[in-house]
């Protein structure tokens, strides 16, 4: 198989990158140089929003070792910003590969959602192809429109995925949550420990995909793990052990943790409260389709042990994406919390 994917050097497309290696593929990346690519891979640079940026891309012949025609048998383009990056990306390569494989979102659907919603929930309205940045659901949207408007719904597959974990991520949940624990003492755990979390591990998204690829797969598939594949009090325990601190976990209710003031998901990463409209809509997503078509997802000890081994080869310090909001609790706000206000007040109710 032939694999181009746009990017290639961060996150999900570096995963993806690596498993199509593994897998005997070849693999051409397409970035700005920013960051060192996987080894193996063959490179075209470029800035695909700038003037001409794309220009790599339509030349006749790769360069460098192994050249070969500019064709390839799938693009995997993780692009989620101005959908015209995707519009013109794939309007370029549909003479040049046979399916396009974009990587979405579950924010496409139309907000609230029912839990245990699947493929035909409907979806955000005002997104188009060719559009400029705008707001994430419509962007990604929009993306999926440009990627099936140049290939068309037998050549394009549109993944969208939840919350995705595990090595090389970017946008710091999980390892806010291992550099946080890892520092020990007293931390607070939003509760309920029993909490359903559904999530996919990145290395299990890259090998379904390709999985994908290889079966000749076309149209939208939610991707993430099975409603409850792990829990709260799982991760925020599996971070304790691996971590090896003395951080002890003081499962607090959501309604002290709503009532301090305290955002979900952005200043605790990965937690959404109970019987909300945000952890239905992230957490009760039907995946049955995906799991028939060779889905398989790993268990949360491992995901968050591998993380923390890559997050120590950084030094601790996991590069963190410019374009998304910064995530993780002041301090001193969980000290506060901690203490019952601070006040002299009672402390917060916690829960097991």
């Amino acid at each position: 198989m032939r694999l181009l994917i746009l990017g290639g050097t961060e996150f999900a497309g570096r995963t993806v990158a690596e498993a199509a290696l593994a897998r005997g593929w070849e693999v051409t990346v397409f970035h700005r140089g920013r960051h060192r690519p996987p080894p193996g891979v063959r490179e075209l640079l470029g800035d695909r929003t700038a003037p001409g940026g794309l220009a790599a891309l339509a030349g006749d012949t790769e360069s460098g070792p192994g050249g070969g025609s500019r064709t390839w048998d799938a693009v995997v383009d993780t692009w989620s910003a101005a959908p015209r990056a995707v519009h013109e990306a794939a309007r370029l390569l549909a003479d040049r590969a046979a399916r396009y494989v974009y990587v979405s979102s579950c924010s496409v659907y139309a907000w609230p959602l029912a839990p245990g919603y699947d493929e035909n929930a409907p979806l955000v309205q005002g997104a188009a192809a060719d559009a400029e940045r705008t707001e994430y659901a419509r962007d990604k949207r929009g993306g999926e429109l440009a990627a099936a408007a140049a290939f068309g719904a037998r050549g394009s597959l549109l993944v969208r995925a939840g919350l995705i974990l595990g090595p090389y991520e970017n946008i710091h949940r999980l390892p806010w949550w291992l550099g946080r624990i890892a520092r020990g003492g007293p931390v607070l755990a939003p509760g309920p420990r029993e909490l359903p979390l559904q999530y996919i591990d990145v290395r299990d998204l890259a090998e379904w995909i390709l999985g994908a690829v290889e079966q000749g797969l076309s149209g939208p598939r939610n991707l993430v793990g099975p409603p409850g594949h792990a829990t709260m009090g799982e991760l925020l325990e599996a971070c304790v052990r691996v971590t090896g601190s003395d951080a002890r976990l003081c499962w607090t209710a959501p309604e002290v943790i709503l009532g301090a003031g305290i955002s979900p998901w952005t200043e605790l990463p990965v937690w959404l409260p109970p019987d909300s409209d945000l952890h239905a809509g992230l957490y009760g997503v039907d995946v049955s389709r995906a799991v028939r078509e060779g889905l398989r997802c790993r268990p949360v000890a491992q995901t968050v042990a591998d993380t923390w081994e890559w997050l120590r080869s950084t030094g601790g310090d996991a590069p963190r994406r410019s374009d998304r909001p910064a995530v993780g609790l002041d301090p001193a706000v969980e000290r506060k919390v901690l203490a019952g206000g601070g006040d002299g007040g009672p402390a917060p109710r916690q829960i097991s």
